[in-house]
This record gives C-alpha cells, structure tokens and sequence, in this order.
C-alpha cells in the first residue's frame, strides 16, 4: 500500500469517526434526563442531577466536581453544585469502585455543561459490579504523538498490535488502560482515527493531555480571558472529556491531570495551576489516608537525569499534597526512561514512549525500546514490567559486547531501562560471579546508531558496565529486580 492510498484510507477513517463524533455530540447519555426524578433548584445553584443505578435506584455518596467545586450525592442520589458556567465547562464523577466501567474511551463519568442554561441538569447511571474486584491490570502508554500517515500506521502495527496481545494473555482479569499524554503531534485531525485505535482495545480507556495535545492557535482556558471563546483544550476534551479527573478501581483511587500551563503556539511551562493543586487537595480529601494513589500525568516531576529538564515546577507543593499516600506517579514526556523516589511512600515512573524517539527507530533516547508499563494490582500490592514492543516480557535489559558502545570500546555495557536504586546487577564470568557491574551515565549508543551517529548529549543514569578479564569465553549478566525476579543474559566473547 503506497503513501496516497494509506493517506487515502485515513481520511476516509477520520471523516467516518468526525460524522460519529457529530452523532455522540447530539446524544451524550450524560445530556439527557435518565430519570424522572423532578429536582427542584436550589439558589445558586447551576448544576443539579440525580446519580441512579442500573436498577435505577439511587446511588449515594457519589463524589462530584465541576474543575472547582466538591459534592456528593445525598441519599436520593441527587446532588448541586454551584458552577461557574463560563469557566467550568464538564461535571464529572468519580466512579466509585463498586461499579464498572465501559470497555471503551470512556465516557460516562463526565457530561458538557452548557452557559446558554441557567440550571444544568445532568444525570448519571453507574451499573453496579456483579463481584468486587482487588485485581487488575494497568497499562500506562506514554507518548504515542503521532503527527504522520506513516506514524498512525506504525502506532496501528506496532503498538496497538502488541497491546492487543498483552490484554489477550490477560484474559479473564479487569484490564484498564491510560495514555499518558501527547497523544498526537499537534495535529487535532489525528484525533478520530486515534481514538478509535484506543476504542479497539475492548477494555476501559483514559487518557492525560499533552503539550501536544493543544490547539496551537489558543491559549489554555487558566489562559484566555474570555472563557467563552475558544481555548486550546477544547479539541481534547471533545474526546476525551475533562483534563483533570479521578475514579475508583479496587483499593486503587486514580487520577488524571493536566501540568501543561499552555500559552498557545507551542510555548508552555510544565506545571499546575494554584487552582488546579487546590482541585487535587479537595480530590484527596474523599480518600481514605495511606491509601494507594494512581496519578497519571504528562510531565514528570523529579528526575535527576538532564538536570531535571521537563519536571513540573512546583513539584514541591504537589509532593507535600500526595504526603500521606501511597502514591505512584505515571508520566512520559521526556522520552527517556527513568524511576525516581522523591520521598518515602511516592514512587515515580518516567516510562519509555510508545513512540520512542519520535518514530525515528525502535528506542527512546535513553535507549530503551518504545513500549509500555504494564501494572499487576492486587490490593494495596503494586508490581510492574516495562513491556518492550515487539519482544517478550522477559525483555528487560540489554547487553552489548566490548566494542559494541562507542565511546566504551574495552567494557561489556548493560543497559537496564527499569532500573531503580533496589536493582542488583552482577556479572559472570566463565560461570563465576565476579561481583556488581559499575553504574555510569553515558549516551546510549543504540540511540546513537538509530540517528545515524549523531549524538544529541543526552546522558541515561540506567548503564552499567565492566571489562572482561582476558581469555574470557561466556559473560552472563543477571539483574535482580526490586520483586526479586532475575533476569539473564549469556554472550560469548
């Protein structure tokens, strides 16, 4: 298939998706009166609904929020708020974990709020889980971005084709996925054919905004003085909903957020608003201390590699909100991979793109291949493995011989992308252990070779060397991960 036919085939793909999304537009479930419960107004007051059921009985204690204002539902299911109607544009809720959640780019927790009605009313129907669930799969994909026909196909092919398969061999367990952010290039006509990759996963599907995920032509909403103009992340949350979210899963309470400050044009600084952590400390407010908490952001927040380029900048303030928690943070962003714990109970990963470095090749400038995280939950309990795409789970490092590493020409080089500072990394030689290889930070050559030799400067914390002692035959690398899983790898010199 030529470049004009594929061309061809996604146009056709994208107007069919615009057509429904015109269709979905005119019937959001959220936007009609799912019941006949008359709710009388209540002075100022803008935003009123029932929660219901799939029985249609009310559901209480339901958490709701507008982008500032908290409630819940009351013991009919109904609940107020009193919204800004210019500048809160979605209500959405919180889906408490008792109830599921469609297998699709999920939809049913917000509903757009309209400024022409001086009341809102919407409502809400949550089906209630026929068992509980404390086990589930997680799969967090960062940076897709795909700007390209030849992008979109390889993200269709390679990516897609690989989650597909790892939400196969887990079949029979609740499986949910959340990308992480730049989900397009800045192309918002790419947005209907992505979506629909996303709605071919058959499992729950959210997602973070990007910095490429904006409308260059505007500012953010914080940005634009008048709110009823357009505003950069109105094409994103026409399909995705709100920026800043949250739901339920398990014993595991989830959140989504925008630290995109975005000033139209591509310019932008990493960080949250003074009202957005103010969103978040009422958000955390509803969970229960020592919880585990899932956040799902686009920049990162602590990295130590590259000087800390692209973490967020009031990282200090969010860090102080999650204390408390045990928390995760998922971000992408850099396109490098690396995992840092910047105080006791928080755990950030800065996971590989599924893009690598910007579909140039197979890796990410650190090295690591384009993939994704996959998250096993049981409980309170968390594990994880970087899912390469293309290769086996056990995929977990890799090895290059002396020579192999450019400007490490007498060392055997590993270059484990997980790592973190639980990980051990020894060496054998001929069947002897000889003790942990040497961490050093370098460019990774594999990253290197895929530019064609042309280094860009950026230094990965994950390499580990050692030189071989003369007359060698075989050198095994073992790393040990922090769940004690070993992996292994055998090269003859």
């Amino acid at each position: 298939m030529n470049k004009r036919t594929i061309s061809f085939f996604y146009g056709l793909i994208i107007l069919f998706n615009l057509s429904l999304l015109n269709c979905q537009a005119n019937t959001n479930q959220s936007d009609n009166i799912i019941t006949t419960t008359k709710i009388s107004d209540k002075t100022g007051m803008t935003v009123k609904g029932q929660i219901v059921d799939n029985n249609n009985q009310p559901v209480v204690g339901v958490v709701l929020n507008d982008g500032k204002n908290f409630t819940v539902s009351d013991k009919n299911g109904v609940y107020y708020l009193p919204s800004d109607l210019a500048r809160s544009k979605y209500v959405s809720i919180s889906i408490p974990s008792g109830f599921e959640i469609e297998k699709d780019v999920v939809s049913s927790f917000y509903a757009k709020l309209s400024n022409k009605e001086q009341v809102n009313r919407k409502d809400f129907k949550l089906n209630r889980r026929t068992s509980p669930t404390d086990e589930f799969v997680y799969i967090a994909i960062s940076d897709p971005q795909v700007k390209t026909d030849g992008d979109v196909s390889r993200l269709d092919k390679e990516s897609v084709t690989d989650i597909k398969a790892t939400i196969q061999q887990n079949s029979g367990k609740d499986v949910y996925a959340m990308t992480l952010g730049d989900n397009v290039f800045d192309k918002m006509n790419l947005f209907p054919i992505y979506k629909s990759m996303l709605s071919s996963f058959h499992v729950p599907v959210f997602s973070t905004i990007g910095n490429h995920d904006f409308d260059l032509q505007y500012s953010d909403l914080h940005n634009t003085k008048d709110p009823l103009s357009n505003y950069a992340e109105e094409t994103y949350e026409s399909f995705f909903g709100p920026t800043d979210y949250s739901f339920n899963v398990g014993k595991i309470h989830i959140i989504s957020m925008k630290n995109i400050d975005y000033l139209g044009a591509k310019k932008y600084t990493e960080r949250f608003t003074p009202e957005q952590l103010e969103w978040l400390k009422k958000d955390l407010s509803y969970v229960t201390p020592n919880s585990t908490v899932f956040l799902n952001l686009h920049a990162p927040t602590s990295n130590k590699s590259s000087n800390g380029s692209g973490n967020t900048k009031n990282t200090a303030e969010l860090l102080e909100i999650l204390k408390g928690y045990q928390a995760h943070i998922f971000a992408g962003h850099t396109h490098f991979y690396e995992n840092e714990e910047p105080t006791p109970g928080i755990y950030e990963h800065n996971i590989g793109a599924a893009c690598g470095a910007w579909w140039a090749g197979s890796v990410n400038r650190c090295g690591a291949p384009n993939g994704y995280l996959i998250v096993n939950v049981k409980g309170k309990d968390v594990t994880w493995h970087y899912k390469s795409t293309g290769k086996d789970l056990n995929y977990q490092f890799r090895v290059y011989k002396p020579g192999e590493f450019g400007t490490q020409a007498k060392y055997i080089v590993a270059n484990v992308w997980d790592w973190d500072t639980s990980y051990q990394v020894k060496y054998y030689e001929d069947g002897v252990e000889k003790g942990s290889m040497e961490q050093f930070d370098d460019e990774d050559q594999d990253f290197i070779s895929m530019k064609n030799g042309k280094a860009t400067g950026y230094h990965t914390l994950h390499l580990f060397r050692t030189i071989p002692t003369a007359g060698s035959k075989n050198i095994k690398i073992e790393i040990t991960n922090r769940f004690g899983e070993v992996y292994s790898e055998t090269v003859s010199m």
